[in-house]
């Protein structure tokens, strides 16, 4: 298969990585100190096969079932840390998640389950944070579970308490809402009580669905004034309605569950959706042409079920998957999810080799999100290389400034052409990086003659215009030495 030069500079890569059963982390249990190391360590052997496969957006598993992976004042520490709800497991995984993310260049949007409570089995062991404790009045018991009621007002409030925790404590890049909808068989979801005190005479598809909507829209408008340069997303049913030629034979997400998340972009309710796509043949495509012909200028990503591929699941051909790959980007969509992690790093039918050897030939930076910021940061300034004492190419530079408060992050390109073509995807070399400097490490190997550039891009992706090394001068090897790549991989500068 052929290595893809023109794969896009701007391109949401994104996996779902999932901590509820500890189904893509965590494996081992934080109840001692050796332990909670090892936790760590799977996390951050996690992020590293992500990263170098091409992975740009996280989306962390934060709030499971009524229960969460941070210090939370209002639910209690999730079971898949410890073995046990409630239990510290005596570090804060969701600050160690960003940090590490934000450290290998990537986002990290936190994956807030809505309106699904827990099992009916669960209620009992989650301890005196329980929302069977502290809000009974919410729930409603439904095929084996408990639900929020989304019609009850205290609902929104109550999430709304929870992404305002996340938000204003965290430095999280998104917030990233799962099953913000009605459940499956929602026909018979108990909620007659509430419609009648709260439906004012409205057809109760449309009251419920103005009910997720408001949900929606109390959060979005809470996150913005908190950080507005955090992405607000959701993971709908993959298929909107039906289309004109296909139907969804009874699942999809405005009909069925009362999920108008089309009408969300269309309101400027959400940036982004990453529509849970798991299908194939004339499931998908009629559908992904919906959703491309319906992005109202924010970005799409769809969710891809590559769980699928696994022989214990449907075992598609890996043929299946690509295909689907090239027709996200061939529509223009925003990019790409994967459901969910292990099946990425895993490998499986070969996935991961092909996307880092062909697809993701090329790093890529998340697409920007200009209607909340247009306005790029500053420049950087005073672009050095030298050569460390481990001989590796080292670049640093003056920070730029931006006229958010969110920060910046820079972006380093390479190229033997001057001046360095900054829209060109294959002279990417890193992105996200959140320091002044980088210790460069390219993933083609050059020779003697390297230009650098190095750029500023802002919380919502907007990006400068590029410092260049010495005013455009080649960097080349001192004098007796060569460049070449080591066997880490890394630009060393050796005597010849």
């Amino acid at each position: 298969m052929p290595i893809h030069a023109d794969a896009p500079k701007r391109e949401m890569r994104a996996v779902w990585l999932t901590t509820l059963n500890g189904l893509d982390w965590p494996k081992t249990k934080a109840t001692s100190a050796t332990t909670r190391e090892r936790q760590k360590r799977e996390l951050c052997e996690t992020l590293d096969q992500l990263k170098d496969v091409g992975i740009n957006t996280v989306l962390l598993q934060t709030r499971v079932r009524g229960s969460v992976i941070y210090p939370s004042a209002i639910e209690p520490w999730d079971v898949a840390l410890t073995g046990q709800y409630g239990l510290d497991p005596g570090y804060d995984p969701l600050q160690y998640a960003i940090e590490q993310a934000h450290n290998r260049g990537m986002e990290l949007h936190a994956w807030v389950v809505t309106i699904p409570a827990f099992k009916v089995e669960q209620a009992g062991k989650m301890g005196k944070k329980s929302l069977m404790k502290t809000h009974p009045e919410l729930l409603h018991k439904h095929n084996g579970q408990y639900y929020l009621d989304p019609g009850l007002p205290g609902t929104a409030d109550y999430l709304v308490a929870i992404c305002h925790e996340i938000v204003s404590r965290y430095d999280v890049d998104g917030i990233h809402f799962d099953y913000i909808r009605y459940p499956e068989n929602a026909a018979a979801f108990p909620d007659a009580k509430t419609y009648q005190r709260y439906g004012g005479g409205r057809q109760k598809a449309a009251w419920r669905s103005d009910n997720i909507t408001r949900i929606v829209r109390r959060i979005h408008n809470d996150v913005k004034t908190l950080k507005p340069w955090v992405k607000v997303s959701s993971s709908p049913i993959g298929k909107y309605a039906d289309v004109s030629r296909f139907s969804a034979r009874g699942w999809n997400a405005r009909d069925a569950v009362h999920q108008d998340a089309q009408g969300w972009l269309r309101d400027g309710i959400h940036d982004m959706l990453f529509p849970m796509m798991y299908f194939d043949g004339n499931h998908f495509y009629p559908f992904a042409a919906d959703w491309a012909e319906h992005t109202y200028g924010r970005i799409i990503a769809p969710g891809l079920g590559i769980y699928f591929l696994h022989p214990a699941e449907k075992n598609w051909p890996l043929g299946s998957v690509v295909r689907q790959l090239h027709h996200i980007r061939s529509e223009q969509l925003g990019g790409q999810c994967y459901f969910r992690s292990q099946f990425l790093t895993s490998n499986v039918k070969g996935l991961y080799s092909y996307l880092q050897r062909n697809f993701y030939a090329f790093p890529a930076l998340p697409p920007a999100c200009t209607w909340l910021d247009s306005i790029a940061p500053s420049t950087p300034q005073q672009l050095t290389v030298r050569i460390s004492a481990h001989n590796n190419a080292v670049l640093s530079w003056q920070p730029a400034t931006d006229d958010s408060q969110g920060g910046v992050r820079y972006n380093i390109y390479a190229s033997p052409e001057l001046p360095v073509d900054i829209s060109k995807a294959e002279n990417l070399v890193a992105v996200g990086v959140p320091t002044t400097s980088f210790t460069f490490n390219p993933t083609i190997a050059y020779m003697n003659g390297l230009h650098f550039a190095v750029t500023a891009m802002d919380r919502c992706g907007n990006e400068s215009q590029p410092a260049l090394y010495s005013d455009g001068t080649a960097f080349t090897s001192p004098a007796k030495r060569t460049l070449h790549i080591g066997s880490n991989g890394q630009l060393i500068f050796a005597p010849n």
